[in-house]
């Protein structure tokens, strides 16, 4: 790989193009490799584009990150703009490690107020969501929401927490992966380290709403 970027710095050119350039290594040399070609593009101030199926690279890596599925263009943007507002069910579930988890849910009204069913629990709608999500009353609807808008809590609430089985624990030192089950689904949730979980606990988790994401059935595109 250097030998390759080395002979051309010294055609001094403006434009960089890499194509994969670790597929091939192990994990802890992708590490340090996406350091150094980082470090690199800082030192050369020249346009590097950098074409990868890695995510991970991506949003490490890129300043501007292009994301396409099937040649086209689903979305151009910083890594924490498609991370915070992805245009469509795809870009929401290809950014991030590990992915958003993606529900399907109805829309509802019930007492004057409108509700999200997932079947498993409600979500209460409020403010700009319920705004956005009303014309959609009484129809299916995409529900996503990220590992980490996930918070555990000790004091279920209706129509703002999941209850669940614990299934799986990941210990990863800086954070724990959970994989629970509802009656329908499997979810995944990051924990800080200091929560103890064991397989077969039951938990409670409250939906960070401010966090949610609503995506067209359809379309798959987003709604809000």
């Amino acid at each position: 790989l250097w030998v390759a970027v080395g002979r051309a710095i010294v055609r001094q050119p403006k434009v960089f193009l890499f194509d994969e350039p670790l597929s091939n290594l192990d994990a802890k040399l992708r590490v340090q490799m996406r350091a150094e070609i980082s470090a690199l593009h800082t030192r050369l101030q020249a346009t590097i584009i950098y074409v990868t199926h890695d995510q991970v690279e991506a949003m490490t890596m890129g300043d501007r990150i292009v994301i396409m599925k099937d040649g086209l263009i689903q979305q151009i943007g910083t890594p924490m703009k498609t991370y915070n507002n992805p245009v469509n069910r795809f870009v929401a579930g290809f950014i991030g490690s590990p992915p958003m988890n993606i529900m399907k849910a109805t829309i509802k009204e019930e007492n004057g107020k409108l509700i999200a069913d997932e079947g498993d629990f409600k979500i209460k709608l409020q403010g700009v969501i319920a705004d956005s999500m009303r014309a959609f009353t009484n129809k299916d609807v995409l529900f996503g929401i990220r590992p980490e808008d996930l918070l555990y809590t000790r004091s279920a609430k209706e129509g703002e927490t999941i209850d669940s089985k614990i299934e799986v624990v990941e210990p990863l030192g800086a954070e724990i992966l959970l994989y629970v089950s509802t009656k329908q689904h499997q979810i995944i949730i990051r924990v800080p380290p200091q929560l103890e979980f064991k397989v077969g606990d039951s938990a409670s988790f409250r939906l960070a709403m401010d966090k949610i994401h609503f995506f067209d059935m359809e379309t798959e595109k987003t709604i809000i």
